[in-house]
């Protein structure tokens, strides 16, 4: 059987678990060698270890804070080294730091916009320094329909809109060297993340996404399986037409509720 991937490189940032791990092993199972990236570098390497022996693939753990130049720069430079080459990178670090705008400080917007927006900027200005000489590479960015307008979710919202830009305007840049621009805006996904929301709101989780799978068409909430399907399809060679694209994996068509 043909594997996807084979002979391919993966970074994934903020990987160790939900849609970051998820995509990874999906990448892995294809036939790629994968690079698990987060803060906590114990984390990323016990998840590199259990993706090699799952998989038989090479996978790398690496600690890196995705807004520090000094950091993503080195992580790129070591996955070179280590591994070869770099053939996709998917934005996915991310946080929330949920309030209204008279309850949400200087340093929850900050932090946030950091994370999602310049650790994007920082990763993929990395990545086709790689990239380009290749005259190939993927990059998918992490959006969400929170760039629609979510209630408490001001800095969240505003850093997952600005990937939306982020994206189209870098397809247009990097096209021509071979380069795909795409993005994935999930909706609600069942992860530790949205658990803690749950919580956070008085919300047992179970019974937050029974409630959540009410205005869901396909009547159940996603899990971190549906979006990387998505992303590997956008990482993948079938997808070598689409470019600048966001597509939303939120189980309906997307509107403003």
């Amino acid at each position: 059987m043909t594997k996807p991937f084979e002979g391919r490189v993966a970074l994934v940032t903020g990987s160790v678990r939900g849609i970051g791990a998820a995509t990874l092993d999906h990448m892995a199972e294809g036939g790629a060698d994968v690079v698990v990236c987060d803060l906590d570098g114990d984390a990323a390497r016990a998840t590199a270890a259990t993706i090699a022996e799952r998989h038989g693939r090479r996978a790398l753990g690496v600690a890196c804070d995705v807004s520090r130049t000094e950091d993503v720069d080195g992580m790129v430079d070591t996955v070179v080294r280590e591994l070869g080459r770099l053939d996709i990178l998917v934005n996915n670090a991310g946080l929330t730091r949920d309030n209204l705008i008279h309850k949400m400080s200087d340093d929850d917007w900050d932090r946030v916009i950091s994370v999602h927006l310049r650790g994007a900027f920082l990763c993929a200005r990395a990545a086709q320094r790689v990239m380009v000489p290749q005259k190939y590479g993927r990059i998918v960015n992490v959006s969400s329909t929170s760039a629609l307008g979510n209630r408490g979710q001001l800095n969240y919202s505003t850093a997952k809109a600005g990937l939306q830009g982020f994206t189209r305007t870098l397809a247009l840049e990097l096209g021509r060297f071979g380069i795909t621009v795409n993005a994935v805006a999930p909706g609600f996904i069942d992860t530790e993340m949205t658990q803690q929301t749950a919580r956070r709101l008085g919300f047992e989780p179970d019974d937050y996404k029974a409630q959540r799978a009410k205005n869901i068409a396909v009547g159940r909430v996603g899990v971190p399986q549906d979006v990387a399907a998505t992303i590997a399809f956008l990482a993948s060679e079938a997808a070598s037409f689409v470019n600048g694209q966001i597509i939303y994996v939120s189980g309906g068509p997307e509107t403003r509720r």
